[in-house]
């Protein structure tokens, strides 16, 4: 089959639905994550760990404790991890790069954030996704523009002719019910219709590691040869996704399921929830809610023949294609703590720990193991001359019959305390130097407070532990949620094309996201603080100081929007939400508005007239005294000319002026 698809490829031809279903199939088995591989099966490790289960070593009647290494340090970082990016109002921030910018960046900043985290269940979306990276290599989350249609039932009642006429001519009414009736000259209708609402929206949701799937040489999910979310649905979500399926057309998708089986069983082996119902038994006498496996696979490939590999949306079940169309990119997003260059797959935090928890939870056993034989230890018995079953039942005050003085003799248990406690801590500093969670991150230290424990050396410690949490959490921040937030801005662009009116800063605000300009007008910045809340808050504190008093003494390097910038933020690092219920944002400093400025412009050129005007008066002016000077200087020279003609007695010519 494969080399009759490339013959098929290079000949110009287009592909079969059954070329491109053989093609998803072999491109499934050879994926990352799919056929129970070394990599599901390190995560399902990974989530026993985290569950503190046994490790199948266990020895019976002897000590079966576990150690939480792997839980402690992934729970001891989600709290940073959350506070940085779920403590304030604004999770990203889109910058404007030209002054024609400003507004839309804002607007744009308000409502990205107000889609993800009000539209979506933000936060909830934000734990799953970095409780996924922190445990199992890599957090998924897939976001995508749903389009949904809702039929809202009305009835109205005395309508006139040209009311019904304007209610049901629209595309989107369809009538139920109609009666008809006179009451007077006038004939009314009562009508019962149903409205289609067709709305879309963003939606971003968690994908469980073990649904994912992706080439093995892929370094990045958008330069992926193939990607694939593979899901349980029931014949009734078919339905309702938009696809028109016959259950006597789809195969059940059970062959596949024994194959992801140990990975998504280590989810529920805590309480034992497995088993109830996750073997598509429920359902089976009601077909609508049988489930089936839904491939949903993006990749590359010349299904039109034209020579040029397309990224293309195939979703099947079985050997049955239900979608096949082209798509511009694939909606998965990936976070992870650890980064690998050149590969997708990081590291996790129970990567760098899990070691650590078989270790400490073996001394642990080794060391309640020495404790039982210290307190109920072996004994030497000479044969015959001890009672056994006395010596074999223990308890306090007990009696044990012997034959002879020495018949019973303790043999003696070396103590292992003290150099399993060392090594206990020694494993407890690798730890810290691997994960950078440290016993002061951890809560708080009894040395902590003593008096040759300074409070830098303390503050070193806890600076160095945060180094490590802020490398991850700027690695989430750049390769995970800023990629989200320009989807998110992206998918509204292309498709939110009609406004909505939403409170944005308090106030009621039209958005319509079809106008904002092409995302490449704008970055994305996700805040990372630098140093513990009362460090940050200290600095702010006195960034204010020195703004209030330049602002006092006349120094113009600060402004009113400065300072409430610098109020702002210390009231979000003392974990308030809300800073318009403390500060009040200052009005935007106005210049003329555009009618001021066209009058001024009037104004001034009206001036321009007046003064070429009188500039042409006043050279008219000259003028005239030049000709009157002129004709003053004639004159003159005209009665000289008759003096002289009058005393030669002959004609004589002056001149002429």
């Amino acid at each position: 089959m494969a080399e009759y698809t490339k013959k098929k490829r290079f000949s110009g031809e287009k592909l079969t639905e059954e070329d491109l279903v053989s093609r998803i199939k072999d491109e499934l088995t050879e994926s990352l994550g799919y056929g129970g591989d070394e990599l599901s099966r390190q995560r399902e490790v990974a989530m026993e760990y985290y569950y503190g289960l046994p490790f199948g070593n266990e020895v019976e009647g002897r000590s079966q404790y576990v150690d939480s290494t792997v839980s402690d340090t992934v729970e001891w970082i989600k709290p940073s991890l959350m506070r940085v990016f779920a403590s304030g109002d604004e999770m990203v921030k889109f910058n404007p790069q030209t002054p024609a910018d400003y507004e839309m960046a804002e607007q744009a900043t308000d409502y990205v954030n107000y889609v993800f985290t009000r539209l979506n269940p933000g936060w909830e979306i934000l734990y799953s996704w970095f409780s996924d990276a922190l445990l199992q290599k890599n957090g998924i989350v897939k976001v995508w523009w749903d389009e949904t249609e809702e039929w809202n039932r009305e009835e109205y009642i005395g309508l006139s002719d040209i009311e019904l006429e304007a209610l049901v001519v629209k595309e989107e009414v369809e009538v139920l019910e109609h009666t008809s009736y006179d009451d007077g000259p006038v004939p009314y209708h009562d009508v019962v219709i149903t409205r289609r609402n067709k709305k879309g929206q963003v939606r971003v949701e968690n994908v469980p590691p073990d649904e994912f799937l992706i080439a093995r040489e892929s370094k990045t999910i958008q330069d992926s040869r193939f990607v694939c979310h593979r899901v349980r649905k029931t014949l009734s979500d078919l339905r309702e996704m938009g696809y028109d399926v016959d259950p006597e057309d789809l195969t059940t998708g059970n062959d596949d399921y024994p194959i992801s089986q140990g990975e998504m069983r280590s989810r529920y082996e805590f309480d034992d929830s497995w088993n109830f119902g996750m073997d598509g038994a429920i359902g089976m006498g009601d077909g609508t809610v049988r489930e089936y496996w839904l491939h949903e696979s993006f990749l590359r490939v010349d299904y039109d023949g034209d020579g040029i590999a397309e990224l293309r949306k195939v979703c099947t079940v079985g050997s049955t294609v239900l979608a096949n169309e082209e798509i511009d990119r694939i909606p998965f997003v990936s976070v992870t703590p650890i980064k690998i260059p050149h590969k997708f797959f990081g590291l996790s935090v129970a990567d760098l720990v899990e070691d650590l928890q078989l270790m400490k939870s073996t001394l642990m056993r080794n060391l309640m193991d020495n404790m039982y034989n210290q307190n109920f230890g072996r004994y030497a018995v000479l044969e015959g001359q001890a009672n056994l079953d006395d010596l074999l039942t223990q308890r306090p005050g007990g009696v044990v019959r012997v034959k002879s003085p020495n018949a019973v003799m303790p043999l003696a248990t070396p103590a292992l305390e003290p150099y399993s406690f060392q090594m206990l801590e020694y494993l407890d500093s690798v730890r810290e130097s691997r994960a950078g969670v440290t016993r002061y991150s951890g809560g708080l230290n009894d040395n902590a407070l003593q008096s040759h424990t300074t409070a830098s050396a303390v503050n070193q410690v806890m600076t160095a532990a945060q180094s490590r949490v802020e490398l991850i959490a700027r690695n989430f921040a750049e390769t995970g949620v800023k990629e989200l937030m320009r989807v998110i801005y992206e998918l509204l662009q292309k498709n939110h094309d009609y406004e909505t009116v939403v409170l944005l800063r308090d106030t009621w605000v039209e958005v319509r996201p079809d106008a904002w300009k092409d995302k490449a007008d704008c970055t994305v910045s996700v805040g990372l603080g630098t140093g513990n809340k009362d460090q940050q808050m200290m600095h702010l504190s006195q960034m204010i100081q020195f703004a209030s008093q330049s602002m006092a003494g006349g120094l113009k390097i600060v402004n009113e929007r400065n300072l409430y910038n610098m109020g702002a933020a210390l009231v979000k690092t003392m974990g308030f939400m809300n800073v318009s219920d403390f500060l009040t944002e200052p009005p935007p400093e106005e210049g003329p508005s555009a009618q001021e400025q066209q009058q001024q412009m009037e104004m001034q050129i009206k001036q321009q007239e007046l003064e070429i005007k009188a500039a042409d008066v006043e050279v008219k002016k000259q003028k005239v005294q030049l000709e009157a000077q002129k004709a003053a200087v004639q004159a003159q020279l005209d009665v000289a000319e008759l003096e002289m003609e009058q005393q030669q007695q002959r004609a004589v010519a002056i001149g002429k002026v």
